[in-house]
């Protein structure tokens, strides 16, 4: 039985691969209009000589805040977990 879920797993996982494959779109074309959009208005509304610097600071800021939140949190983990013992601790 198990071994039935594990195929039709991989089964679902590989169709939804290959219809994302075919679904891209061609190299270098742009697939939304939003891509013109942000090239023609990035310097008038954020004043951003970089449009990449505009979408990742001003477009989608909060979502940098959040992936920065997350790493800080990670890495205060790590630290947690891998810290060195007091007189106290065994």
């Amino acid at each position: 039985m198990r071994k039935r879920i594990g195929a039709v797993v991989f089964l679902v996982f590989f169709a939804f691969l290959l219809l994302s494959v075919y679904d891209l779109h061609e190299f270098g074309a742009p697939p939304s209009e939003m891509d013109d959009y942000i090239i023609k208005n990035t310097q008038n509304e954020t004043g951003a000589n970089n449009a990449v610097t505009a979408v990742v600071f001003d477009y989608r800021g909060y979502d940098t805040l959040g992936e920065a939140t997350i790493l800080f949190t990670a890495v205060a983990g790590v630290m947690v977990l891998f810290r060195k013992g007091g007189e106290n601790e065994e």
